[in-house]
């Protein structure tokens, strides 16, 4: 468990971040309701994953299509004991799941930024990692990577069941290198990190 580990305060943040989904869930559908009573292992741990995985220190760490903040928030607040990422972006379309992000942003006191846009109309972000978690399949995954990560930057994609087929299909499409690591939260399911993203 990645999140044993952590400071008080940083579980302090975490257990706020709790309650706000459980108050918002019901207007606004951020995560199922299934899974709500699995928060810890589903959407924690499952996000905080990431943190672990990823390269220190980084600059900047954009999340695509934060939703309710998976892994996007988790990020930030482990940013906020960690000191990396410096820089954390959180781009969501929807204005209402952003007004969720940036109230946990604001009630939890960490440093994150969101921005209400298309993700293939904004300009360039130049992450050093790129991170989205059920937002499409891997080659429109890819497409978002080379938009949005800087020269030698690491996009971290979390994948399911099907992940082998995706990771063909892409391999028609575009040229990259790519590691898989094992879910620590589900034993069907991969966290894939690749980097080198151009058009086949």
């Amino acid at each position: 468990m990645i999140l044993r580990d952590v400071s008080r305060e940083t579980r302090e943040r975490l257990d706020l971040y709790a309650t706000l989904i459980e108050k918002w869930n019901p207007r606004i559908n951020l995560v199922s309701r299934a899974s709500l009573p699995h928060l810890q292992a589903r959407h924690f741990e499952d996000s905080a994953q990431l943190h672990a995985l990823a390269p220190t220190p980084v600059a900047h760490w954009a999340d695509l299509g934060s939703g309710g903040g998976f892994p996007g928030l988790v990020i930030a607040i482990l940013a906020h004991e960690t000191g990396s990422p410096a820089r954390v972006t959180l781009v969501e379309s929807d204005a209402r799941k952003s007004a969720f992000l940036r109230t946990v942003i604001r009630e939890t006191g960490i440093a994150a930024t969101v921005r209400t846009e298309r993700i293939e109309k904004m300009d360039p972000l130049a992450a050093d990692v790129l991170s989205a978690r059920a937002l499409a399949d891997l080659s429109a995954l890819l497409g978002y990577a080379a938009r949005h990560l800087a020269p030698g930057g690491t996009a971290l994609f979390p994948k399911g069941a099907t992940w082998r087929q995706e990771l063909t299909e892409a391999q028609s499409k575009w040229h990259f290198t790519s590691r898989v690591d094992k879910s620590r939260t589900d034993p069907e399911a991969v966290i894939l990190r690749v980097t080198g993203v151009s058009r086949a």
